[in-house]
């Protein structure tokens, strides 16, 4: 029985409610699911607070916007290593902590760096377990290499935050992001790789057995895999965090409905800001596209958006300042003639691109490029032998699932082949 009053407000769809429910139900701790997309009251409940996003948790009247793990841990009196009730696991050397006995979540597959794992020589470590490393989980440990994977944030990447994915082959269903995430590192599991979550503080790769330093110690392996993906950079606007959950968010399906018939701002030059954009004008009375650049990246085609009278665009505007008292009600921006103006706005949605690799950690192991971006070959080669590459920490054509799934499999095929000193990739058929 849990000591504590929790109270969920969620809404459908929005993945950081699923991963602020999942940290509670892990450590067993009760909560009350008040979801506002269902139950107007709940919606209601929220706008009156002047709460415009989910999740919001209470924890004893004290509120917790979106998933804040170490808010949450500090509220609820908890270390951030505890879970729920269950087998015990080693959590460092000397200690222990009990984990959720549920099989198939990633609080049950990854464990804590014990001994055993600093002692052990692997065949194949893979830095990220994403979509990418867990792909190379699953083909290393099948072609019986003894097969490591580390990641110090299983639950944030970029695939594990996405809401929703309907275009994954073979996966008719539609499903969220870390679910999808969940069953290939529980395929991997099932195939004998192991998964840890650590943080990669150096790596040394200057001899045949490549050393690979986190916080517990050294990890020792013959073939290394670079699978640890990309990130937003961590520069926030001015006002941004004061109002997260207050007037600023990252999600249309969780919170454009606190928007109805309101004014919103969308900041971004991609194709997820151009999408959420057009989500968004089913609900608002306007919204202001905020586009930083001339061009658009990649693939963004602004074509749906031109025509809907809901919509304005505007290029080369910058937003400088989000300013408020209890939430959102203006944006300082900087506009295409330099001039800098305040906008009455009653809601920001943020889309910022601009992902980096977090390839930092291997300074001078590996060749990079000027974005930090691991050169690689056809084979995801690096230049040193044994060390390989993919997924968001190569530069790929688009970034997407299925093609860190692809490099992983290509890359673990060539460290098999690298292991075992094999002339030429052996594929796996059955």
């Amino acid at each position: 029985m849990s000591k504590h009053e929790v109270i969920v407000y969620s809404s459908t769809g929005c993945p950081y409610c699923e991963k602020v429910k999942s940290f509670l139900k892990d450590r067993g701790i009760e909560f009350e699911e008040r979801n506002a997309s269902v139950h107007k009251e709940y919606f209601d409940q929220l706008k009156e607070r002047k709460i415009y996003g989910t999740p919001a948790t209470l924890i004893n009247g004290k509120l917790v916007l979106g998933f804040q793990e170490k808010k949450l841990n500090k509220l609820l009196g908890l270390e951030e290593n505890t879970v729920a009730a269950g087998a015990m696991v080693p959590v460092t050397n000397n200690t222990t902590a009990a984990v959720a006995t549920v099989p198939d979540t990633l609080d049950a597959i990854f464990q804590s760096v014990d001994e055993k794992v600093l002692s052990d020589v692997y065949d194949f470590v893979t830095i990220g377990g994403g979509p990418a490393g867990a792909s190379a989980a699953v083909y290393a440990a099948r072609g019986k290499l003894k097969t490591l994977v580390i990641d110090k944030a299983p639950k944030a990447g970029t695939l594990a935050i996405t809401h929703k994915i309907a275009n994954y082959p073979g996966v008719r269903e539609e499903l969220t992001g870390l679910e999808l995430l969940t069953r290939m590192q529980a395929q991997a599991k099932d195939f004998g790789a192991e998964f840890i979550r650590s943080t990669v503080l150096s790596v040394d790769f200057s001899d045949e057995i490549k050393k690979i330093e986190v916080a517990e110690g050294t990890i020792k392996a013959k073939s290394v895999f670079i699978g640890v993906g990309a990130k937003a950079p961590s520069n926030k606007i001015k006002g941004e965090e004061e109002f997260t959950g207050r007037g600023v968010s990252y999600c249309s399906t969780c919170d454009a409905a606190f928007y109805q018939d309101q004014v919103v701002a969308v900041v971004g030059d991609n194709d997820e800001a151009i999408h959420e954009a057009e989500t968004l004008a089913k609900y608002c009375k306007t919204v202001k596209l905020l586009i930083p650049t001339e061009q658009l990246k990649g693939d963004a085609d602004l074509s749906s958006l031109e025509d809907n009278p809901n919509v304005e665009i505007y290029r080369r505007h910058r937003v400088r300042e989000i300013v408020g008292t209890d939430s959102v009600e203006k944006i300082v921006i900087l506009n295409d003639r330099k001039e800098e103006q305040e906008w009455n706005v009653d809601g920001i949605f943020l889309y910022l691109g601009g992902m980096k690799p977090g390839t930092d950690f291997l300074k001078g192991a590996v060749i990079r490029d000027e974005e930090g971006y691991v050169m690689v070959d056809d084979l995801l080669r690096t230049n040193v032998d044994g060390v390989f590459a993919g997924g968001d920490a190569r530069r790929t054509p688009i970034k997407q699932a299925v093609i860190s799934a692809a490099d992983g499999a290509i890359a673990a095929l060539s460290a098999e082949q690298h292991v075992n000193k094999r002339s030429k990739l052996r594929p796996q058929y059955s």
